[in-house]
């Protein structure tokens, strides 16, 4: 029998390195993963790079890969497709970036870049929306939050430019930093200004809004300062179903895997609860992704708790949540007819917190695979698997061929 549909689970930063805190392991190899071990051991394993060996993937460019669209060349940016996720409808043209709410202290340097990961910033971005007036310009904007501390820009207007630096120092105790053209091209100083003129309306609005009064009543950054990184100039992208004959959808409480999924025209699963941290509904988020496969061919369901205890540091975490994760695939296994795919999007290392070049664990399991000897899923049992050393972009074609909708190359 040839199975017909393809699920395809991202555990978001997954991958790592030894840790002395876990005796040397992962924490994934230090994870108690019986559901995984199983899909491991009926099916075929290796290891996987993203992008390319010694490449540090982002998670916008590896998803874009993963999806079978080199970043190279479609990828324009991560400010375009944070905004989408986030709601707002990008047409060419526009310019996207993505944002944090952070925390500045009264020296005027970052003290939190994430404003303490505080929750519920849609009033900010509304006040921001209301209150900034960039229209002496002849631009105008969308601001909108995120899960967490994530937010989104749009702007749209004549001579915009994408050329622009970030205000983010990317390390507290440093002041934000002016933005500034990376180009000579009027459109892109243009584009600086504006920019330099938002955060400066912003400023006294998040300052004066009775959230941060409140959350500093209680001892908690408030979240008084945009950052904003990641420019991109919005594109196009081929339509997920006509580049592959199949109608698909994404599960996924990432602002930036739901933009992505948006733009090459995956339909969005809202789940209750799943909030693409550690306290996510994962249960809900798979039950969901089970259901969808009732009338789509190809479903995208990411995780993404233990990326966040990798940028944190905390292996401990890591692995914990890891084994949450876990227990809740376990009813993706009576599913028949499918081919069901698990991998990392990237390394997150609790000891770089950060993404790294590492490669990450993948397995295919479902009909017409070929099971290797590996019994385990982690970075070292995975090593010795029969599907070697793939990337990223690889790894669709192979499942289509899975489920016989691979064309023939030659006669």
């Amino acid at each position: 029998m040839t199975a017909r549909r393809i699920v395809l689970i991202v555990l978001d930063g997954i991958g790592d390195r030894p840790h002395p805190a876990l005796g040397g392991a992962t924490p994934l190899s230090a994870a108690r993963t019986p559901v995984l071990d199983r899909f491991a051991r009926e099916g075929v394993t290796g290891i996987m790079d993203t992008i390319a060996p010694g490449i540090r993937p982002g998670s916008d460019t590896s998803h874009l890969a993963l999806l079978g669209y080199p970043p190279e060349e479609c990828y324009t940016g991560r400010g375009p497709l944070e905004a989408e996720g986030s709601g707002i409808r990008m047409l060419p043209g526009m310019i996207g970036f993505r944002a944090n709410y952070a925390t500045v202290g009264p020296d005027g340097a970052v003290t939190d870049r994430r404003a303490g990961r505080i929750q519920g910033t849609a009033p900010l971005s509304k006040a921001i929306e209301v209150g900034v007036d960039l229209s002496p310009f002849g631009v105008s904007f969308r601001f909108v939050s995120g899960a967490g501390h994530r937010a989104a820009l749009a702007l749209k207007g004549p001579g915009l430019g994408d050329g622009v630096s970030s205000n983010d120092p990317k390390h507290e105790g440093i002041p934000p930093i002016p933005f500034a053209s990376t180009t000579d091209r009027p459109e892109d100083e243009k584009t600086a200004a504006v920019l330099n003129e938002f955060v400066r309306q912003a400023r006294p609005i998040l300052l004066e809004h009775p959230l941060n009064r409140e959350r500093q009543s209680r001892g908690l950054h408030p979240a008084n300062e945009v950052l904003l990184r990641g420019a991109g100039l919005m594109g196009n992208f081929e339509p997920f179903e006509e580049r592959y004959g199949l109608r698909g959808a994404v599960v996924s409480a990432a602002t930036l895997i739901t933009g992505i999924g948006k733009v090459v025209g995956l339909e969005t699963i809202s789940v209750e609860g799943a909030t693409g941290s550690l306290d996510s509904n994962i249960e809900g988020k798979v039950r969901a992704a089970g259901e969808a496969l009732a009338d789509r061919g190809f479903v995208l369901l990411n995780i993404k708790g233990a990326d966040e205890s990798g940028h944190d540091g905390k292996p401990e975490q890591k692995r914990d949540f890891i084994e949450r994760i876990d227990g809740a695939l376990e009813p993706l296994l009576a599913l028949d007819e499918t081919v069901i795919a698990i991998c990392g999007d990237h390394s997150t290392p609790c000891v770089v917190k950060d993404h790294s070049a590492d490669p990450v664990p993948v397995l295919i399991h479902g009909e017409g695979v070929r099971p290797d000897r590996v019994e385990s899923y982690d970075e070292f049992a995975c090593a010795e698997g029969g599907l070697h050393r793939i990337r990223g972009r690889d790894l669709l074609p192979i499942l289509m061929d899975l489920i016989g909708k691979a064309h023939k190359y030659g006669a």
